[in-house]
């Protein structure tokens, strides 16, 4: 990217990730998670807001400092349905995820749970089949409780995993290109727009067509975390360390590089 070039900036499209985005000056290409990730690692995205897995896995980026999508206790958005008191055996995974999946199989494994991995069906809104279970994440996943409300029981992994480890989970980090020129310059202008849109939450609150106001005002302010300060830079090592240990990822090799 040249010095006077606009970053090609990519962003996940779910609603977590507008009091990150709004108000960006540039073109901001919107994709699923696992997406973002490959076109990043493939040089066709200068920065993007991608799964916390991707560094665990490919640790050549650089990480926005102070910025993050977590949660510390349920997150809501990211967790296993399943129907109430019936053990599942096969479970439905979302192709879009990286960071989820993982983190279920470190869960599952802390649980000494076997289950088998299937693809979830193309309409991740339908109803499950008897002993199936299905992992859903995002937008899909809110409208999925929405839908089917008490009729299905929800393992929010969220709460799973600051149950286990008291700390937060990060789902999704801002990831800076090596190659990318100012990318102190890049990593301040998306934290001055996350403050902003922090500190004016309720407009935001007031322009979203997708959910009603009333449980947006519940999810960005109860569930989800919009910091990366040093208790969720300890949950992402403490997940980087799981993954590890469960052969997810080659090696422990690489510390946080913040920008």
């Amino acid at each position: 990217m040249e010095e006077s070039s606009p970053p090609r900036l990519g962003c996940v499209k779910y609603i977590n990730a507008r009091p990150l985005v709004r108000g960006w000056s540039g073109t901001i290409e919107f994709d699923h998670p696992s997406a973002l990730c490959r076109r990043l690692a493939a040089g066709e995205l200068d920065v993007a807001l991608v799964s916390s897995f991707e560094f665990l896995r490919s640790p050549v980026y650089s990480i926005v400092d102070g910025i993050s999508i977590a949660s510390d206790g349920p997150v809501y958005s990211v967790y296993v349905a399943h129907r109430p008191e019936t053990e599942f055996t096969e479970i439905e995974l979302d192709a879009a995820s990286t960071t989820a999946v993982s983190l279920l199989r470190c869960l599952l494994r802390q649980r000494q749970q076997d289950v088998m991995e299937c693809p979830a069906p193309p309409d991740n809104l339908s109803a499950l089949a008897a002993g199936r279970a299905r992992l859903l994440i995002g937008d899909q996943a809110i409208a999925f409780r929405q839908k089917f409300g008490a009729a299905y029981s929800y393992w929010d992994l969220g709460q799973a995993w600051q149950s286990l480890t008291e700390l937060p989970f990060v789902f999704a980090l801002w990831l800076i290109r090596p190659e990318v020129s100012s990318p102190d310059r890049i990593a301040a202008s998306l934290r001055a727009v996350r403050d902003k849109n922090l500190a004016d939450l309720d407009s935001l609150i007031a322009e979203e067509k997708t959910f009603e106001a009333g449980f947006c005002d519940h999810y960005y302010r109860d569930c989800l975390r919009f910091d990366f300060g040093q208790r969720e830079k300890a949950g992402l090592r403490m997940f980087r360390d799981f993954c590890a240990t469960y052969g997810l990822l080659e090696s422990r090799a690489g510390d946080l590089c913040l920008v």
